[in-house]
Order: structure tokens, then sequence, then C-alpha cells
């Protein structure tokens, strides 16, 4: 069984720049919220592979991590319409629980969680095949969207 972390909400992040608008999106919500912050940037994430075969890579130990939060906030910059590679990575990755019959129970404790949606861009608003990609990724595995914030950024 999982132990249940004392905080509440996991902020999982990734940028193309360390110190970015993203990273100071993510920590002013972590101090708003009260949530630990995962920057994707820090793990090695590998890209699903239908053969399971990935060395070195900390998905599965990140993964685990992240089943203690009951709030998952998911906070990227707005690249042509879509997320970074490493936060793609990380939401194909899911996949292996999928396929998996001995972790498909851990991805069923999906089922009884939220999530949230940061964003930035230079533009006024996230476009919506931005924010549709992450709802009907997360809304699919069960999770419950709460909401989104975005920021425009210079």
């Amino acid at each position: 069984m999982q132990e249940k972390s004392a905080h509440n909400t996991a902020i999982i992040y990734s940028s193309g720049r360390k110190n970015g608008n993203t990273t100071a999106q993510a920590n002013a919500y972590s101090k708003q919220q009260s949530g630990i912050v995962f920057c994707l940037d820090d793990y090695v994430i590998s890209p699903y592979r239908y053969d399971k075969q990935y060395k070195n890579d900390d998905f599965y130990n990140l993964f685990e991590v992240l089943l203690r939060y009951d709030h998952w906030v998911f906070a990227s910059p707005v690249y042509w319409y879509n997320t970074t590679p490493q936060m793609k990575a990380f939401m194909d990755r899911i996949t292996d629980y999928m396929d998996d019959e001995a972790l498909k129970p851990k991805l069923r404790t999906l089922r009884q969680k939220q999530f949230s949606l940061l964003s930035n861009a230079t533009s006024p608003s996230a476009p919506d095949a931005f924010i549709t990609m992450f709802k009907h990724t997360f809304n699919y595995l069960g999770m419950t969207f709460k909401a989104h914030s975005h920021v425009q950024a210079s």
C-alpha cells in the first residue's frame, strides 16, 4: 500500500529553461498551495518502448512517489500547441502501467485523484489543443480536472 504524503499536492513541471517562467510559476503555486515540486528535467525518462527495455531510467521510481499525492498539478510552457518533450515522455510512459497486469491496480488509484494545469506562453491564453491534450489524457485515466491557470510570459 502506498504511504500518503504529508502534502496533498505534487507540482510536476518541465521547461526548456531551468530558471524560467515555468519554474517561477510552479514555485509560486507550491508556496501558495503548500505543494511539493518535481522537475521532470531532473530525471531520466526514456521514451516509451514496446519492449520495456529502459536502462538507468527514473520513471517507475518517480511515478511511485507521485502516486502518494491526491492532486497533481502539471506545469509547462506551450511549445507549438504542445508540452515539452520531457513532459510528453512522462505522459507516454504511463502506458507502461496499462500494459502490465501487475501495475494496473496502481494505475487505477489515479481514479481518486485530481489534476490541474499551469501554462505559460507569449500569448494571452493557452491554445485549446494544449489544454485538451492534458484533459483528455488524465480524464481517460480517471482523474478529475480541477483548474487551469495561464500566465502570459514576456
